[in-house]
C-alpha cells in the first residue's frame, strides 16, 4: 500500500470512528415489550392456536384470476 492510499485509509477510519453511534438500552418492561409486539402484529395473522390464517387466497394454487388470452376471443 503506498503512502497516498495509507493516508486515505487512515482518514476514512478516523472519520468512521467519529460517526459511531451507540444504541440506547431498551428500558421497557417485558410486559410492555410483549404488548408492543402484539399491537404491531397484523390483524388476523395468527390465531390463538398458532396457525397462520390469511384471508386472501394464494395465487400459487393454480387458479388464474381471469388474466389470460381466453378473454381476447370475444373480439
Amino acid at each position: 500500500m503506498n503512502k497516498r492510499l495509507a493516508k486515505r485509509h487512515k482518514r476514512q477510519v478516523s472519520r468512521a470512528k467519529e460517526r459511531v453511534r451507540l444504541s440506547k438500552p431498551d428500558l421497557r418492561t417485558p410486559e410492555q415489550i410483549k404488548a408492543a409486539r402484539d399491537s404491531s402484529r397484523p390483524i388476523g395473522a395468527r390465531g390463538s392456536d398458532g396457525i397462520i390464517r390469511n384471508p386472501t387466497p394464494s395465487i400459487r394454487n393454480g387458479q388464474a384470476r381471469g388474466f389470460g388470452s381466453s378473454a381476447k376471443t370475444d373480439v
